[in-house]
């Protein structure tokens, strides 16, 4: 299925002031997917999901998604294709209600009114968020907003949905309700995060970026038990992986 594919070849990318951040990133992720990008601050994690959703151009190298190779002339269909949620869920909630902010995608990519509204319905329910239809985006907490966020992209019906830092900010439960419905989602899904343990609980795939560069690419649970790897990228074990200080134990 073409519509899913996401391809990266020898991708570089160095922003205005001549800082490198993408140096030869090359992978291929295929229908169905959970790919966890993971890597310290600075390692391209950020800048590797704006190029999947067309916010940034490579300076040089090919990105392919959903059948369609990355040019100012795809944006549109690229933009269609991927479902791109932030870090920061205030980036992507700026209209005076919840029920606005899901149906303005739909509205833009031409849908009536009523398909717009029918779309921001199921969204919200689907995340769990139908009561919030008419609250106003400032008033919701952290965990609503991600929520709400989510909706507004599921409601543009994306073949990849990517996020970054999805559990960023959230409480306990609202991070276990949110792991149980990205859980849920079959779309082929690219996380990128700092929460190990939520990247092993949803992606069977993690590629490592270090520097810019892939480090490793591999299972979930390969890359995630390998200290050592780990370790020379600036990141550790999983807290669930690692020994308990007192007793020595798991």
């Amino acid at each position: 299925m073409s519509h899913h594919l996401v391809e990266a070849q020898d991708v570089h990318y160095a922003y205005p002031d001549g800082t490198p951040a993408l140096r030869g990133v090359s992978f291929r992720i295929t229908h169905g997917e959970s790919v966890g990008l993971i890597g310290a601050n600075g390692a391209g994690k950020s800048t590797l999901l704006l190029h999947l959703s067309g916010a940034l151009m490579p300076t040089a190298g090919t990105i392919n998604v959903g059948g369609y190779a990355l040019t100012k002339d795809t944006l549109a269909q690229v933009r269609r294709t991927v479902g791109m949620v932030f870090q920061d869920p205030d980036d992507q909630l700026f209209m005076p209600t919840v029920r606005d902010d899901v149906a303005f995608g739909p509205l833009n990519m031409g849908l009536t009114q009523a398909e717009a509204d029918r779309r921001a319905r199921e969204a919200l329910e689907t995340v769990g968020a139908g009561d919030l239809a008419d609250r106003p985006p400032y008033r919701l907490s952290g965990g609503q907003k991600r929520a709400a966020a989510i909706a507004t992209v599921l409601s543009m019906s994306p073949a990849i949905l990517a996020m970054d830092e999805p559990t960023s900010g959230l409480d306990p439960w609202a991070r276990r309700r949110l792991l149980g419905l990205l859980a849920g989602f079959a779309h082929t899904k690219i996380i990128a995060g700092h929460d190990l343990d939520m990247i092993m609980a949803l992606c069977g795939r993690v590629i490592l970026l270090h520097e810019g560069r892939v480090a490793a690419d591999g299972p979930a649970g390969e890359i995630l038990r390998d200290g050592a790897l780990l370790a020379a990228s600036r990141l550790e074990k999983p807290p669930s992986l690692q020994a308990c200080p007192i007793c020595g134990g798991h």
